[in-house]
């Protein structure tokens, strides 16, 4: 299920092309067909997803960064859940501030839900942020079947995970250690990278034009907090 914020910014858009639809952000639209649509000039709202991993690369890594444009009524449950690992979110008019400096990651719990609840689509980053803390959490995938293929690639960081049907335990290691790893789809490409920010030495990541479906430009963002990492022709 799509935020009600994506559906009402996709709403906005269509009115200003000339559109007649009334009851966005409600359980009922109604649409009333219009002969043709003009051009209009519209600012897509910020993808939740992407917002939601640097985030998480961000708690994972500690420091102190501004995630310009992001919006905290589309990640709700995420928040929640980094705060229990131990992020400081807070919300202000350039966006969402992230700040992690020497805290303890903690273990959590969570489900994958339709929205308002955790997404699918940031599973496969949360455990890779939970292999590093202390303790052990629990990841329940209900949206979709083989969603852990990131898992084997994860062990060879040395992270503990174990299997058991749509559920994954993460036994919390004290570090992790770079490795070379293959992305095998795209959040689980992106889960590859923020353990590879956290491990000591170097990890390569084979197969990440995953990444670019997804990613605009992650190496040059990731540069700019302060990490080394660069795209490998070839």
């Amino acid at each position: 299920m799509s935020s009600p914020a994506l559906r009402i910014d996709l709403v906005e858009c269509l009115i200003k092309m000339g559109a007649r639809i009334t009851g966005a952000g409600t359980s009922t639209i109604r649409v009333e067909g219009v002969s043709r649509l003009n051009g209009a000039r519209h600012s897509v709202m910020p993808d939740r997803i992407e917002a939601g991993t640097y985030a998480m690369a961000v708690t994972m890594t500690g420091g102190d960064v501004l995630l310009e444009g992001a919006r905290a009524d589309t990640l709700t449950r995420p928040i929640e859940i980094l705060r229990e690992v131990g992020a400081e979110i807070t919300e202000t008019n350039e966006g969402l501030r992230v700040y992690r400096n020497g805290a303890d990651l903690r273990p959590v719990n969570i489900s994958t839900e339709p929205f308002p609840g955790f997404p699918t689509d940031l599973q496969a980053q949360l455990m890779a942020l939970v292999t590093r803390a202390d303790g052990t959490s629990v990841i329940r995938e209900t949206i979709f079947e083989n969603r852990f293929m990131h898992v084997q690639e994860l062990a060879r960081f040395g992270a503990e995970i174990h299997l058991d049907g749509q559920k994954a335990t993460v036994v919390g290691v004290p570090r992790l250690k770079g490795a070379p790893v293959m992305a095998t789809d795209l959040r689980a490409s992106v889960s590859l990278v923020i353990a590879g920010l956290a491990a000591e030495g170097e990890t390569i990541v084979n197969r990440v034009y995953h990444l670019d479906r997804g990613f605009e430009r992650l190496e040059d963002k990731l540069s700019r907090c302060g990490a080394t990492i660069e795209r490998l022709s070839g």
